[in-house]
């Protein structure tokens, strides 16, 4: 993929994820995006071990 494709995308996705224009995206630097994008995700949470999955399939049967 170009560089120019790539940033078109992130400009798109900003603009729906932020209500950012075009402008707003060109001006901001690596730095406000990404703690824009750091805030949309949240906090990351470990995937449940199979361990944990397997007891839980113990605990809670289909049938």
């Amino acid at each position: 993929m170009r560089f120019a494709d790539a940033a078109a995308r992130l400009a798109g996705l900003a603009g729906l994820s932020f209500g950012w224009s075009p402008d707003r995206f060109w001006r901001a630097t690596p730095a406000e995006l990404a703690a824009l994008v750091r805030a949309a995700a949240g906090e990351a949470v470990e995937p449940p071990s199979a361990d944990l999955i397997a007891r839980l399939q113990e605990q809670f049967p289909d049938g």
